[in-house]
């Protein structure tokens, strides 16, 4: 899904500013970057760049919202990998009324030492919402995590997707990863 807003007349749209537009000005980063996953790269998008842009941030959570009810329109929460997805799930949450769940990368050492943060039932539909994929590990760790609680969770959707593996990684946990942008549709070349 590279233009949310295509609605096929390319005339009308030449000077509409589209999410990869917003994105790639708000976001995307040039230098010399070390990634979660351990690779360098010359680009880094920068997820806290758009997640704390109110505006960009309202924008993406209704065009997440509206993408599960697509993709997996039997899901009845969203999760979301911490810290950087939070705010992804809450407005997508906000946006499709659907409650979501924290997954922590650890269980707390504290209180009520769960590693899973807010209300959900064993056997329930999730979707997971991601910030930006490269490896895919972040996401399949809080796959197997909801799983391991017995939700059932098949479905990631990303902002981003950095084509580089993420997918065939998910694909081998029985996990189909959707984008909303990739690298290619940010402008940033192989």
């Amino acid at each position: 899904m590279s233009d949310v807003h295509d609605d096929g007349d390319d005339d009308a749209n030449a000077d509409e500013v589209t999410l990869a537009d917003r994105v790639r000005e708000a976001a995307v980063l040039e230098g010399d970057f070390v990634l979660r996953s351990g690779r360098r790269s010359r680009f880094y998008v920068d997820k806290y760049r758009f997640g704390t842009h109110p505006v960009l941030l309202a924008e993406i959570g209704a065009v997440l919202a509206d993408f599960i009810a697509e993709v997996d329109p039997e899901a009845v929460r969203i999760g979301a990998p911490e810290v950087g997805a939070i705010s992804l799930a809450a407005v997508a949450s906000i946006s499709s009324g659907l409650p979501f769940v924290i997954v922590r990368k650890a269980a707390k050492e504290y209180g009520t030492t769960k590693r899973l943060e807010g209300v959900y039932a064993s056997g329930e539909r999730i979707v997971v919402v991601e910030d930006v994929v490269t490896s895919g590990g972040a996401a399949i760790d809080s796959v197997r995590a909801l799983r391991e609680v017995g939700l059932v969770c098949e479905t990631v959707i990303c902002v981003v997707d950095r084509l580089e593996g993420g997918a065939e990684a998910m694909a081998e946990e029985g996990i189909t990863l959707f984008h909303l942008l990739t690298r290619e549709d940010l402008g940033i070349p192989e």
